[in-house]
């Protein structure tokens, strides 16, 4: 098979029709935390929770969501915003414990 070598003309064309086709991909994709929007079923298997914590949730505001008629939709960075006020951060230890199957790894 015959190498092909491009001249610098022609490297500038191709690189600049892939950042074209880049910039064109990015603008269609929906990235954007507040652009993507899942319903109560999604949500409650998004979070592994039942309708009623969900009820509960929204009751105490503890996520944001939005309500068109009988329907609630909860944005995605309202989820995201919800974990992350509730996250425990790790602590770190100078005495690990050791888990019953990694005691048989010091051999």
């Amino acid at each position: 098979m015959e190498k092909q070598r491009f001249s610098n003309d022609e490297l500038v064309c191709i690189n600049q029709r892939l950042d074209e086709l880049t910039r064109k991909l990015e603008g269609t994709q929906r990235t954007s935390p507040d652009q993507i929007w899942y319903d109560n079923q999604e949500f409650i298997q998004i979070m592994n929770i039942s309708k009623r914590t969900a009820a509960y949730w929204r009751a105490v505001n503890m996520v944001g969501y939005s309500q068109v008629g009988n329907k609630i939709y909860y944005r995605l960075s309202d989820i995201l915003q919800l974990l992350a006020k509730n996250a425990i951060p790790p602590v770190e230890s100078t005495n690990p414990k050791k888990l019953p199957n990694e005691l048989d790894n010091d051999l």
